[in-house]
C-alpha cells in the first residue's frame, strides 16, 4: 500500500508543533501500525531527517505506552485493541492517515506523538496500593474466601492498561475512567477495604490537583477503552467517595 501520512511534528512541551506530511511506499497489510512507522522512521533516517518519537515498550497491548490518536479516535479505527495491536488492512491504499497524540492539559507533550503519562503514576502512588505485613506472617491470597461475582468485576477493573485513551477521548480530559478503575478493583476485595476511604478521597483528591476535567457521564471513554472498562466502575467510584467524605466528618 502507498499512504500519506500526516503527523503532528513538535520539538518539545514549549515549542509550538504542526502537522508534517509524509509518504510512505509497500506498506503490507499484515504490518502493524507501529511497524509501519518504523518503516517510515528508516526512510527518514536514510534521508538524514529526524524520524518522528513515539512510544511504545510490549507492542502486545499490555503495556499501554502506544497512545496514538489515529483519524479522530483513539488507538484507530478498530476496536477493544491498542496502537500496537491495530494492523494496516484497516487501511486502503492511497488513504491519508493523520496521528496525532493525545490532547490534554494534564497529558504534556514531550515530543512529537509522546506525551508525558506521569500524572497517572502520582495518582496510583496517592493510593493504588494495599499495605501487607511482610515480616513472615504474610497469608496466601486464596486463604480469603471471596465471591466469584466480586472476584471476577475485580479483575475486569484490573485490566486497566492506564493507556489514557480515556483521558485523549473525553471533551472533559476526565480521567475517572482510570480513577475508578484503580479504586474499584481494590474496593471489591477484603484486603482492599482497610485502606478503602483513605484510598478514594487521596486519589481524586490527585486527580483534581493533576489538572483533569469532570466527568459529564458521555461515555465516550468507555467506548474507546481497549480493554473495555465498564463505567459502572464510576459509579462504584462516586458511591466509594461520598462514602468515605461523609464518615470522615
Amino acid at each position: 500500500m502507498k499512504l500519506k501520512l500526516k503527523i503532528w511534528r513538535q520539538k518539545n512541551r514549549n515549542s509550538k508543533g504542526k502537522i508534517a506530511t509524509y509518504t510512505v511506499n509497500n506498506i503490507s497489510k499484515d504490518s502493524s501500525f507501529l511497524e509501519m512507522l518504523d518503516i517510515l522512521n528508516n526512510d527518514l533516517l536514510e534521508k538524514g531527517e529526524e524520524p518522528v518519537a513515539f512510544d511504545h515498550d510490549c507492542r502486545e497491548g499490555i503495556c499501554g505506552m502506544c497512545s496514538l490518536y489515529i483519524n479522530g479516535k483513539a488507538h484507530g479505527p478498530d476496536s477493544r485493541i491498542t496502537t500496537c495491536q491495530l494492523h494496516m488492512r484497516k487501511f486502503t491504499d492511497g488513504e491519508t492517515i493523520y496521528i496525532e497524540p493525545w490532547r490534554a492539559k494534564a497529558l504534556p507533550i514531550i515530543k512529537d506523538l509522546v506525551v508525558d503519562r506521569s500524572a497517572f503514576d502520582r495518582i496510583q502512588q496517592a493510593g493504588g496500593y494495599i499495605s501487607v505485613n511482610t515480616s513472615g506472617n504474610t497469608q496466601d491470597a486464596n486463604l480469603t474466601p471471596i465471591p466469584k461475582n466480586d472476584a471476577d468485576k475485580s479483575f475486569d477493573a484490573a485490566t486497566c492498561i492506564g493507556c489514557a485513551a480515556c483521558v485523549a477521548t473525553c471533551k472533559n480530559s476526565s480521567a475517572m475512567l482510570f480513577v475508578s478503575a484503580k479504586v474499584s478493583q481494590y474496593a471489591m476485595l477484603p484486603q482492599g477495604r482497610v485502606e478503602a476511604k483513605e484510598r478514594v478521597i487521596n486519589m481524586v483528591k490527585q486527580m483534581d490537583k493533576e489538572g483533569f476535567g469532570n466527568c459529564s457521564n458521555t461515555g465516550a471513554c468507555e467506548i474507546e477503552c481497549p480493554k473495555g472498562i465498564s463505567l459502572e466502575n464510576i459509579a462504584k467510584l462516586n458511591r466509594e467517595y461520598l462514602s468515605a467524605t461523609l464518615s470522615t466528618k
